[in-house]
């Protein structure tokens, strides 16, 4: 059975828990095979990716559950032991609560010489994990239906092979995480490597699940196909190392006579007092994506700085006159708002400008706080939000956006109108209709300036392309992957937003000759 990193062969759609689960019979009916052999091969799915990635492994520990995911579990225990392998089965439920596919598993486990434990013979402690006993431990308590908070029994268990240091392979979700939001309510397992099965899992791919999932791995198990084509689904991936050509909108090719005033101006507001950083990198960040004309309002105690070693920025008049009435405001196809704006008077009265303009415009940073306190429904933005930001705009804590980042990315498209972008681990991007996971980046990014050059990013690409979604989704993928890039060649600790500029500029050219 073949198993393939997911970002290698990635399928256009994902999926909520409950739409696999409702589905996956039925689909199987429809190819048609058993559920029964269906288990079999996600077991040796799940076996083959441990034989490929472990060759030397002689003692291994399943732990398995009374579900379905237990049952997987117990496929694989099977097919470990008859290659040789020294296997432990640690069971957590009685036996007589193991039912359908899952039991029949079972019982064809109890005629091996396999060892079983039972929870109540036996709670895993440190003692029982520490040395070399177990080389590796499969995780198969809970699969896809789980939701909610892990019993103390199983959360202690969860936190035992936590701190083991043992390395973890997990059954098609790492247990005790939600695989439609990605929320984890109490505990889940710390996999190395997940391998998921049929179509893609949303929660799988957003927030807290990098952390948990480890390197994510896909088998299709023969219905991934037919799934995608019967069951719809309007949560959809981004990017990947074969499909990126099928999944993500294309830079239409400029034209051998076009000129600086086809592109447009941008004119990018913040930079207020002692904050000239985030708008430099937004306007230069915009200039290196494309756009022709960039002209900054920032305060006037930051002028110097902005333009230092850049002088093809442009600076206006902002402090003794409305910004209505500058002509770069006038002839300004696209606005950006936001990076380093503050929230002062001087921020307030620019900001209400903007939103009075009609004009298309991204709002970031500061401008998203100040949307906040005085919300307004417009079509023709793009909002930009962290967890943070996103809390301020629903009013909400960031711990209720990340326990459902797919609700909170929809909920305000719905409530703001226009396409919002959700950034973080898997940002999400959503017009209120269809949401789009992006699956480029890296923990290198987690550092100042990444945001204001994304937001730079998005404001150029809406100034070539005709269509908003497909600008916003290509910047936001081309900006993980310039960042990819210099994760490749340069590492991930250190990385500034400054170094994705000349990896933008690269991957944009080569984006347009495609």
């Amino acid at each position: 059975m073949l198993v393939t990193k997911l970002l290698e062969s990635l399928p256009q759609r994902a999926y909520s828990a409950t739409q696999v689960l409702e589905n996956e019979a039925k689909i199987a009916a429809k190819i048609p095979i058993a559920m029964t052999a269906l288990m079999e091969k996600a077991g040796s799915a799940v076996f083959n990716l441990l034989h490929h990635s472990y060759p030397q492994l002689s003692s291994l520990l399943v732990i398995a559950g009374k579900g379905n995911n237990g049952g997987d579990g117990f496929v694989i225990a099977r097919l470990a032991a008859e290659l040789g392998v020294q296997v432990t089965v640690y069971l957590c439920c009685q036996p007589e609560q193991i039912k359908g596919n899952a039991k029949t598993a079972f019982q064809r486990l109890l005629r091996s010489d396999i060892t079983i434990m039972y929870q109540n013979d036996l709670t895993i402690s440190q003692e029982f994990l520490q040395g070399e006993q177990f080389q590796l431990i499969v995780d198969a308590i809970f699969g896809i239906g789980f939701k909610g908070q892990l019993t103390p029994e199983i959360a202690q268990l969860v936190e035992q092979v936590n701190q083991s240091g043992i390395n973890v392979l997990s059954v098609d979700v790492p247990s005790g995480l939600n695989a439609t939001t990605g929320d984890v309510a109490n505990n889940a397992i710390i996999a190395r490597q997940t391998v998921t099965f049929i179509a893609p899992k949303q929660g799988l791919l957003t927030g807290k699940a990098a952390h948990y999932c480890g390197e994510l791995y896909f088998a299709s198990l023969g219905l991934a196909d037919t799934f995608q084509s019967v069951i719809h689904s309007n949560v959809y991936l981004q990017g990947g190392a074969k499909s990126s050509q099928l999944t993500l909108p294309k830079l239409p090719q400029r034209s051998a006579v076009s000129h600086k005033g086809d592109i447009g101006r941008l004119l990018a507001i913040g930079g207020g007092q002692g904050m000239p950083g985030a708008i430099r990198l937004a306007s230069e960040a915009a200039l290196r994506s494309g756009a022709a004309l960039v002209s900054v309002c920032c305060h006037r105690d930051n002028r110097m700085i902005v333009m230092n070693g850049r002088p093809e920025l442009m600076l206006i008049e902002s402090d003794n006159s409305q910004l209505v009435e500058q002509k770069a405001f006038q002839k300004a196809k696209v606005l950006l708002c936001g990076p380093g704006l503050g929230q002062d008077h001087w921020a307030q009265q620019n900001f209400h400008q903007v939103m009075a303009s009609g004009k298309i415009c991204v709002l970031d940073a500061d401008a998203l706080h100040l949307l906040a306190a005085a919300p307004k429904k417009d079509d023709n933005w793009v909002l930009t939000p962290h967890p943070g930001e996103a809390a301020a705009l629903l009013q909400s804590s960031v711990a209720e956006v990340e326990q459902d980042r797919f609700t909170a990315v929809n909920n305000i498209a719905q409530q703001y109108g226009g396409i919002c972008l959700l950034k973080g681990a898997g940002s999400l991007i959503c017009d209120g209709e269809s949401t789009w996971i992006n699956t480029s980046g890296n923990s290198g990014m987690a550092s100042g300036g990444m945001g204001d050059v994304l937001s730079g990013i998005i404001a150029a690409l809406l100034m070539q392309m005709p269509n908003a979604i497909d600008a916003v989704r290509l910047a936001v993928y081309l900006h993980g992957l310039a960042a990819d890039h210099v994760a490749q060649h340069q590492g991930k600790i250190g990385m500034l937003a400054s170094d994705l500029l000349p990896y933008i500029w690269q991957l944009l050219n080569q984006e347009s000759k495609t």
